[in-house]
């Protein structure tokens, strides 16, 4: 049997300039579950194939030789994932649907697929695809041995890719309201450093040389992350670049730090979020603005570049405090800025919240991107903190901002930024002229709002 997964991805991220910014930003690499689905049926004898669309259209033709087709949904894919699921089931294609946005509305993506599976499908996807198990909607069960499960296989991948990505853990030990990983993969489990070494030295064999560390949080157990980094390090299997998501506490920590950096994993991302200590106390970040500039200088120390990640348009800031964050960005020399619109996700505390009190608006499941206001915030109008959105990256990726790089992080990283510079200038010039134009779109929507303040409903998918 010929089974394809077809991880899809919004019209935004299909566009060139997305793509060219995707270039400039870092290397490309794939979502990791699929390659593990699809090596599990590989070895149960099966035909696979793994597309993206991120980096490149599809060949649907190709894929829709398929015997079953497999979607990975996240909320801001889920429309796209929808309208191919609709296009296959109407030429008598089998479809499965799967991933974050399946697994918390189920129901509404039956209405697309043949069956739906919720949690995490490595124990049944056999089943599934073979027909043993026939129920609409399958509740996966957690899995409990992470050792257990195979490692990705990158020759099912349709398109070149640069990054092997290694999720050495799954779900995350804090619950930060916003966030849908910390539910999804709940609870939060570790694999073996013994297990994760094995993984490493398979890449390593198979000609990588950047890896992505996909985890939560790398550093939450600490003394398993330090193991790992001694074991990558005394077995030669550190690579030219690797990136991890971490968190402000790495740095009371001097020995992770060196051996982070002696490991190379030298590319980090941090979830600053606010610099208002009432906005990370409302989100249950559990870190205080001191934890936040001690990780920023510690990080500087090391050679260890950070990626600044900030929310915006949290109940408890203002315009001033969004900025004051990007201000802070800058001040620390932070390698890149991960601005992101506050986003209420099915299934999290912040969705439940803003639904209570009618604050969500009707835009659409692709709008929810992280990029795009979705919400009525409190201190703002829905337009103010689209613009600030912009105003937060171009203020940020500025061209004198690519030679203070040079500096710090060499040549490559000036000309990424120059890149980003320029994608940027010319994606925010396109957004406010979009936002003129009134036919319906998104952003003239959220400007129009800004004026005349509509009736607030429900967000709803068009397609579901």
């Amino acid at each position: 049997m010929k089974v394809v997964f077809i991880i899809p991805a919004d019209d935004i991220r299909r566009s060139r300039l997305y793509r060219l910014g995707n270039r400039f930003y870092g290397h490309s690499n794939a979502i990791t579950g699929p390659l593990i689905l699809g090596r599990i049926l590989k070895d149960a004898g099966h035909t696979v194939e793994v597309y993206e669309e991120l980096y490149h259209d599809i060949n649907l033709k190709k894929a829709g030789d398929a015997d079953v087709i497999c979607f990975y949904t996240m909320t801001t894919t889920a429309e796209r994932a929808y309208a191919l699921a609709d296009d296959f089931r109407r030429i008598g294609k089998r479809v499965l649907i799967g991933g974050m946005h399946a697994s918390a509305l189920p129901e509404e993506a039956l209405r697309h697929a043949d069956q739906v599976v919720v949690g995490e499908a490595e124990r049944v996807i056999v089943d599934v695809v073979e027909g043993r198990i026939t129920d609409r909607i399958v509740n996966a069960q957690c899995l409990e041995n992470l050792d257990d499960i195979p490692f990705p296989d990158y020759s099912l991948l349709q398109g070149k890719r640069e990054v092997a990505n290694v999720m050495t853990s799954r779900g995350c030990p804090f619950s930060c309201n916003f966030c849908t990983t910390s539910r999804m993969f709940a609870p939060y489990r570790r694999r073996s450093p013994e297990n994760v070494i094995s993984e490493l030295r398979m890449y390593k064999e198979q000609g990588f040389k950047y890896v992505n560390f996909e985890d939560d949080n790398f550093t939450a157990d600490k003394d398993r992350a330090k193991e790992i980094l001694r074991l990558m390090i005394k077995n030669h299997l550190v690579f030219r670049e690797t990136f991890f998501f971490g968190r402000t506490d790495m740095a009371k920590d001097e020995e992770l730090l060196q051996l982070l950096h002696d490991a190379h994993l030298n590319r980090v991302l941090v979830g600053i979020e606010s610099l208002n200590q009432k906005s990370l106390d409302y989100i249950n970040k559990k870190q205080k603005i001191q934890d936040i500039e001690e990780c920023s200088q510690a990080l500087l120390k090391y050679r260890i570049r950070m990626i600044a990640s900030l929310v915006l348009g949290l109940d408890c800031d203002s315009v001033q405090d969004i900025r004051n964050g990007v201000k802070f960005c800058k001040k620390i020399h932070a390698y890149q800025l991960q601005p992101a619109v506050l986003t209420p996700f099915p299934n999290t505390p912040v969705y439940e919240q803003f639904a209570k009190e009618g604050r969500l608006l009707s835009n659409g499941w692709s709008h929810f991107d992280m990029m795009t206001v979705n919400f009525l915030p409190k201190n703002m109008s829905s337009w103010k903190l689209q613009k600030e959105f912009l105003h937060a990256v171009a203020s940020f990726y500025t061209f004198a901002s690519s030679f203070v790089m040079l500096k710090f992080f060499g040549v490559e990283t000036c000309l990424r930024r120059l890149g980003m510079w320029l994608v940027i200038r010319v994606g925010r010039v396109c957004v406010l002229f979009i936002s003129l134009v009134k036919n319906g779109n998104i952003f003239n929507r959220l400007r129009m709002q800004s004026v005349k303040a509509p009736g607030v409903l429900q967000p709803q998918t068009p397609n579901a």
